[in-house]
């Protein structure tokens, strides 16, 4: 596994990069042993250090952690829990994915957009004005999914939400976290391909 350990606008010192290198493959390797890379980002906000990991355990699939606390050791050991939970959760899930996953899965191409917040964008007299001002736009992949997938690839890479074409009828579909601590499933019906072949 390829590990790049870096900090954003702070030098990480040769004890705490050691620290990362002794142990996160040991985190890693013991749930998933054929992970491709990881980047581990050493960042301060304030009195905390904040640690952000991102491992590359196969084609598309990302687990993500971080851990903040007053100390960099402690901030990077509490992201190495996050994640080891995250891959002992869908170690036996991950593991047949990676051996049961064709090579070439069709996904479909998309543009992803970054939108400003309220307080960056500007305020013109225009028709525009409620218009929001796109700060990033990069291309990405909706893969084909089942929806116990989409939930664990939403999971791992800690995210909020995450959109997929339903591996039972084609349709897009999108998963995300409910405030109650569930989860959501969106499945409109307009746009399955057995809808299409019925038109």
């Amino acid at each position: 596994m390829q590990l790049s350990v870096k900090g954003k606008q702070l030098d990480v010192g040769d004890a705490w990069r050691r620290h990362v290198e002794e142990s996160l493959p040991t985190v890693v390797a013991k749930y998933f042993d054929n992970a491709q890379d990881a980047q581990v980002m050493l960042s301060r906000q304030g009195v905390t250090f904040r640690v952000d990991i991102t491992v590359h355990v196969g084609k598309r699939i990302i687990v993500q952690s971080h851990g903040a606390t007053g100390d960099a050791y402690s901030a990077f050991d509490e992201a190495g829990d996050h994640l080891g939970k995250r891959l002992r959760r869908y170690k036996r899930r991950l593991r047949d994915h990676h051996r049961e996953r064709p090579e070439n899965v069709e996904s479909l191409a998309a543009q992803q957009y970054v939108l400003a917040g309220e307080d960056i964008g500007t305020e013109t007299d225009s028709d525009e004005k409620d218009e929001p001002v796109v700060i990033a736009e990069m291309e990405t992949a909706i893969e084909i999914l089942s929806v116990g997938e989409a939930v664990m690839r939403m999971d791992l890479a800690n995210l909020p939400a995450l959109m997929f074409r339903n591996r039972a009828h084609g349709g897009l579909n999108m998963v995300y976290h409910r405030g109650d601590g569930h989860i959501g499933w969106v499945d409109p019906r307009g746009n399955r391909r057995d809808d299409e072949k019925d038109a």
